[in-house]
C-alpha cells in the first residue's frame, strides 16, 4: 500500500487519539476515553510497525512513534480498573453493540418469540398438540410444578428458603448451558442457532399454552413473568451472537471466510458476555423472587412487566451517545 493511502485512510484515527493523549494529560477525559483507550493505543502501535516494514518516510515514522510514546505514557498512568472496565462495558459496549446488531436480533427474535407465540395459541386451542413435543409424563411434572395448591411454585419447589442461593448457582449454570449451546452451534452455518431458537420458542410455548388453558396462569405467568425479561432476551441475544457467526460463513462478502468469522467472533463474543449478565441477574430474580409467595399475584405481575419495560429502555437508550468498538 502506498504511503498516501495509508495515511488517508488513517489519518482520522491518529487525530482522534491524539486528542485523547491531551485529554488524558489534562485530566479532562471523558468515559470513552478510557473505554477505547487501550484498543486505539494498540492499533497506533500496528500502524507504527506497518509504517516500519513498509519503509514509509520519516516525517510519518517520527509522527506515529510520538503518538506511541505518549500513549504509552498515558495507558500506564491511567490504567482503568476493573470495576470501571466492566461499568464502560454493562452501560456503553454491551447495549450499543446489541443494537448495532440489530438485524440479527430481529432475526433470532422472530424465531424464537414467533415459535413462542404460535406454538402457545395453537396448544391452548388444540390441547393434545402438547404431547407432540413434550411426553406425558413430562407434562405431568408441568402440571405438579405449577399446581396453585402447592406451597412453593416452580421447579424443585420443595426446597427450603435457605437453600436458595443453591437454586441461584443451578440456574446459572442451566441458562448459561443453553445459551452457549444455543451461540456455539451458529458455527454450523447458523442452522444451530436457528434449530435451538425453535427449539425453546415451541416448548415453552408449548408448556405456557398447555398451562394456561389447564388454569394454572395465575401461578405459571406470575412464576415467569419476572426473570423472564431476563432470561428470554439473553437466549435471544444469544441466538444473534450465533446467526452473526454463521453469517459471516456463509456470505464473508470480499474478504476470506476466515478473517470474516475472526470479525464476526468479535462482535459475537461483546454479545455473550452482556448475555452472561443478564443470565446471572435472571438467575437471581428466579431463585429469591418467581418462587417466593410472599408477593401478590397482581405484585408480580407488575413488577415483571415493569422488569421487561427496563430491559427494553436499557437496550434502546443505554450508551445510545456512544458506540461500541468493532
Amino acid at each position: 500500500m502506498k504511503q498516501a493511502l495509508f495515511e488517508q485512510q488513517h489519518q482520522a484515527s491518529w487525530q482522534a487519539f491524539a486528542r485523547t493523549v491531551e485529554a488524558l494529560h489534562k485530566g479532562q477525559a471523558q468515559a470513552e476515553h478510557v473505554v477505547h483507550f487501550t484498543q486505539d493505543y494498540r492499533r497506533i502501535c500496528q500502524h507504527l510497525a506497518l509504517a516500519k516494514q513498509r519503509g514509509y518516510s520519516y516525517p510519518l515514522l517520527a509522527y506515529l512513534e510520538q503518538l506511541t510514546l505518549q500513549g504509552h505514557q498515558q495507558f500506564y498512568r491511567h490504567k482503568s480498573p476493573i470495576l470501571a472496565q466492566l461499568l464502560a462495558f454493562i452501560l456503553v459496549i454491551f447495549p450499543s453493540t446489541v443494537r448495532q446488531q440489530w438485524r440479527c436480533l430481529a432475526v433470532s427474535a422472530v424465531l424464537f418469540f414467533g415459535s413462542f407465540a404460535l406454538m402457545g395459541i395453537l396448544t391452548y386451542v388444540f390441547p393434545d398438540l402438547i404431547y407432540s413435543l413434550i411426553s406425558p409424563a413430562q407434562v405431568a411434572h408441568m402440571e405438579n410444578m405449577y399446581d396453585p395448591a402447592q406451597r412453593l411454585i416452580g421447579p424443585m419447589r420443595q426446597r427450603d428458603h435457605q437453600d436458595d442461593w443453591v437454586m441461584f448457582g443451578f440456574y446459572i449454570m442451566n441458562n448459561i448451558g443453553i445459551a452457549f449451546q444455543t451461540f456455539a452451534s451458529g458455527l454450523l452455518l447458523g442452522l444451530g442457532s436457528l434449530f435451538f431458537l425453535l427449539f425453546n420458542g415451541l416448548n415453552i410455548g408449548a408448556i405456557a399454552g398447555h398451562l394456561s388453558r389447564v388454569g394454572y396462569s395465575e401461578t405459571f405467568w406470575p412464576f415467569v413473568v419476572g426473570h423472564g425479561a431476563f432470561e428470554l432476551t439473553a437466549l435471544v441475544i444469544a441466538g444473534a451472537a450465533g446467526l452473526k457467526l454463521g453469517a459471516a460463513l456463509i456470505a464473508p462478502g470480499p474478504q476470506s471466510r476466515s478473517n470474516a468469522l475472526r470479525e464476526a467472533a468479535a462482535i459475537s463474543i461483546k454479545l455473550i458476555g452482556g448475555v452472561i449478565v443478564f443470565l446471572v441477574l435472571a438467575a437471581f430474580i428466579e431463585a429469591y423472587w418467581s418462587s417466593s409467595n410472599n408477593a401478590a399475584v397482581s405484585i408480580k405481575l407488575w413488577v415483571g412487566c415493569g422488569l421487561w419495560l427496563l430491559v427494553a429502555l436499557y437496550l434502546f437508550a443505554s450508551g445510545r451517545n456512544r458506540y461500541a468498538t468493532q
